[in-house]
């Protein structure tokens, strides 16, 4: 056999096996992204989808944030306008997590059987755009 010959099928071999451990990595870490509407049609569907991990995209519904401060369990509801369902998360969330506007937040966990989105990861989206509110200085004379 010639060395080219040789040289092309050991580069197909590995080129192969790197692409394999590439696909079966993403296909066991990946989660799924959804809306709440597109979870609760899919666990209506599957029973099994109960024990999937993924994350969801939504608003938080205002007002519905209660905390925990000696567990740190913050409970919330999150909805897309369509679906909306509970969320039960333990940790520390970012101080943009309150009930003071509408947050957009991304939860990664289980939905559970009890209904119960239970994650391990929130996630509060920020604007695209930070404006400073702006203040004169007191005192300070304004030309006109």
């Amino acid at each position: 056999m010639k060395p080219a010959t040789k040289f092309a099928i050991g580069a197909a071999v590995i080129v192969s096996a790197v692409t394999l451990l590439i696909v079966e990595g993403v296909r066991q870490t990946g989660t799924y992204f959804l809306t709440p509407t597109q979870l609760v049609e899919r666990v209506r569907d599957d029973t099994t989808f109960h024990d999937v991990g993924l994350k969801v995209s939504a608003k938080v519904v205002r007002g519905s944030i209660s905390r925990d401060v000696a567990s740190r369990q913050i409970d919330f509801r999150i909805s897309d306008g369509t679906a909306e369902f509970p969320v039960r998360y333990v940790g520390l969330v970012p101080d943009t997590f309150t009930d003071a506007n509408d947050i957009d937040v991304v939860v990664e966990g289980k939905y559970g059987r009890d209904g119960v989105f239970h994650a391990v990861d929130v996630i509060a989206k920020c604007g695209s755009r930070y404006e400073a509110v702006w203040e004169e200085p007191a005192g300070t004379l304004t030309r006109r």
